[in-house]
């Protein structure tokens, strides 16, 4: 990716008790992280949450549901003793993975993992903007 995504993942983080936020590519490499996430650490969660959602669309029959019809995967949640991770499509061949204490209001980090979403899918689908060459 040739631009920042960064700032907008922070938006996340303004929820109370939301800790971090990565966009992670359907094939694991991390495509932005919210500031407060080292490059590293991020690039380990990123290959994880690939995985992660690829599971959790293997267990999809699982859910049951009509045989000719497939269930569409719409969200992961793993909870651990101190805190939560939350993973959801975040347009065609991306994913939003936000970490959060256990006190987290869950409704509202949702609302607004979704909210980032719309917002990211305009920036995904549409190239930066250039500065016109001004000299010909």
């Amino acid at each position: 990716m040739n631009y920042d995504l960064s700032w907008m993942l922070d938006s996340a983080l303004e929820v109370p008790e939301a800790r971090h936020a990565i966009l992670v590519s359907a094939d694991g490499l991390l495509m932005a992280r919210s500031n407060d996430v080292g490059k590293d650490h991020a690039d380990t969660v990123a290959a994880a949450m690939s995985g992660m959602q690829s599971l959790s669309r293997t267990v999809a029959d699982f859910c049951g549901g009509p045989p000719s019809e497939r269930p569409q995967w719409r969200q992961t949640l793993v909870e651990f003793d101190h805190g939560w991770v939350f993973l959801i499509s975040a347009g065609e061949g991306a994913y939003l993975a936000v970490s959060a204490s256990p006190e987290v209001d869950m409704a509202e980090i949702t609302f607004r993992m979704m909210q980032l979403v719309g917002q990211l899918g305009k920036s995904l689908t549409s190239p930066p903007r250039e500065i016109a060459d001004t000299k010909a």
